[in-house]
């Protein structure tokens, strides 16, 4: 197969129409994690954009909740059978989800995974993602930065996305103890720590009231807890909700990944310290012009010199910045949020 480098400025020679040489028009499918998360709506706004501008029929598909694994395996049978061109995927399970990704691979579809790595990650064909153990070590380095001398005596609340641990929800993690100084044992995993410094894990299930039910959770393991680490920006405003209701909203850091609009604006609001940010429109967009390719001349997508899949960026969001750790101010991340 021909291969394509896609650069931050990819731009694919236009697609004539909706028709390739078979006669067939080129349809697509988009599979995420929810259709009610801020980051998956921009994947499909940035999806659906570029399909209408090449001329490719987009359908959509969703689990009802994070961590809705059955509902993603009966959307790529239905693509699989409406002879999609290719699929772009957010999975739930990142894991389990391969057999039905072979299946469709098997079937001629590329697949390509989105901000989420599939275990092992070259059960997709191509990976277009946030380096998400960047993200965390971004916030984790910013953190202890920000503690100074009392992150020796931190006391860190970790709210995770699923009992399953897909891969987005551990690599996240274990960047952010990696920047804070953690020694994270097996990389793959994550509760398996013995720094004392860790409170506990929970899980939210990437929404607001699961971060407030985690949060509450390991307040009454721990009513001293002064860093919280959370899987993204919806489970931080339920974790800074829960922290509120007992008056300590402000005595508490807390720090996420995702870097949307709202999120953003979080932490402008003092609610988050700082954020990592990505760029699913960005994802989404290069993803169908990647199908698009494929489906021109057999053209796939190479991965990021010296990474394992295309890197589409990530930055650091606060109006604190701290030395060594390279950020951005929040007029900038708002005026770049979620592109």
């Amino acid at each position: 197969m021909k291969k394509l480098l896609l650069g931050s400025a990819l731009a694919l020679s236009s697609v004539a129409g909706t028709a390739y040489a078979d006669g067939h028009s080129v349809s697509a499918c988009l599979i995420t994690k929810t259709d009610t998360n801020p980051f998956f709506v921009k994947m499909k706004e940035g999806a659906t954009a570029k399909a209408e501008e090449l001329g490719i029929t987009l359908k959509s598909y969703a689990g009802k909740v994070d961590g809705d694994h059955e509902t993603q395996v009966q959307a790529i049978e239905t693509c699989i059978a409406d002879g999609a061109k290719g699929i772009l995927l957010t999975a739930s399970d990142t894991s389990s989800i391969t057999t039905s990704v072979q299946q469709a691979r098997d079937a001629g579809l590329l697949v390509i995974a989105l901000d989420t790595p599939l275990e092992p990650i070259d059960a997709a064909d191509a990976t277009f993602a946030t380096d998400n153990f960047l993200a965390g070590e971004l916030i984790g380095k910013w953190a202890a930065g920000q503690l100074g001398d009392a992150a020796a005596d931190a006391k860190i609340a970790m709210l995770d996305l699923a009992i399953s641990q897909p891969s987005v929800g551990v690599l996240r993690d274990q960047g952010f103890m990696t920047g804070f100084g953690i020694d994270i044992k097996d990389p793959n995993k994550w509760g398996d720590e013995d720094d004392p410094r860790i409170v506990g894990h929970d899980v939210t299930a990437g929404n607001e009231e699961g971060g407030r039910r985690a949060m509450e959770n390991l307040l009454a393991k721990d009513p001293f807890i002064n860093v919280v680490y959370t899987i993204n920006e919806p489970a931080a405003a339920g974790a800074y909700e829960a922290l509120k209701s007992i008056g300590r909203e402000n005595d508490v850091l807390i720090v996420s990944v995702d870097g949307g609009c709202p999120g953003v604006q979080n932490v402008a609001d003092g609610v988050i310290g700082a954020t990592s940010q990505q760029y699913p429109l960005l994802m989404a967009s290069l993803g169908v012009e990647a199908i698009a390719a494929w489906a021109k001349d057999g053209t796939k997508p190479e991965n990021t010199p010296g990474k394992s899949f295309f890197d589409t960026g990530v930055s650091l969001v606060t109006d604190q910045p701290v030395d060594g750790v390279d950020s951005i101010s929040v007029a900038e991340g708002t005026d770049r949020c979620w592109g």
